[in-house]
């Protein structure tokens, strides 16, 4: 089993709660908020609704059920727990707790942390846990420019604040890894997972690949 760290979940729920408590109550841009603003509307509307794609719930659903089809094949059930897991608890929790309790608003819904984010660092954190290597790093490199194209999107369009979308990347991350970690911590109650070695047997064996 992969070992897990929590040491980015602190630092992420820190940037989550502290950036919460300076928008909160509000409805007007940060100076950040304002100057991203300003950049993406001089882009072409199609373009700006191109940038949020990825966002849209379809487009991670679609990405999530690959992740989890593809773990159940190769034999990590722990990968497709966590793409079902992750997402729900990310996503339940900051409709219902984050939202309301930092009660900052964009015309009118409730605006802080982006739940757009939410649910699409959500799929990257859980295909950078699925992958290692070269392929994980072109995870996230590739998730994070896809976040912040998000971002300018939903400025230009007039569904977030910047720091909205800061929120909700750090949110998601901090979940997200530490749903990992409880799925990895006892490996041996979940089913198929074995933890530890099996016994030898003669004759021929099955392949575990």
């Amino acid at each position: 089993m992969p070992r897990v760290s929590l040491l980015g979940v602190p630092a992420c729920l820190a940037g989550w709660l502290v950036l919460g408590l300076l928008v909160a109550g509000g409805t007007a841009p940060t100076p950040p908020d304002a100057v991203v603003e300003g950049f993406a509307l001089g882009l072409p509307r199609g373009v700006l609704t191109v940038f949020t794609w990825p966002t849209l719930l379809p487009v991670v659903a679609a990405v999530l059920l690959a992740v989890a089809v593809t773990a159940l094949r190769r034999g990590r059930p722990e990968v497709a727990a966590l793409a079902v897991l992750a997402p729900a608890l990310a996503i339940t929790v900051n409709t219902f707790l984050s939202k309301p309790l930092f009660d900052r608003w964009y015309d009118e819904h409730l605006a802080y942390p982006s739940g757009h984010t939410v649910s699409l660092v959500t799929a990257v954190t859980v295909l950078a846990a699925a992958t290692a290597g070269r392929v994980r790093t072109v995870v996230l490199a590739v998730g994070a420019v896809l976040t912040a194209l998000a971002a300018v999107g939903m400025a230009g369009l007039g569904y977030h604040y910047v720091t909205d979308v800061v929120g909700g990347a750090a949110f998601a991350v901090a979940v997200t890894t530490a749903v990992w970690w409880a799925l990895n911590r006892f490996p041996g109650d979940r089913p198929g997972v074995s933890a530890g070695p099996s016994p030898r047997r003669r004759g021929p064996g099955r392949s575990a690949g």
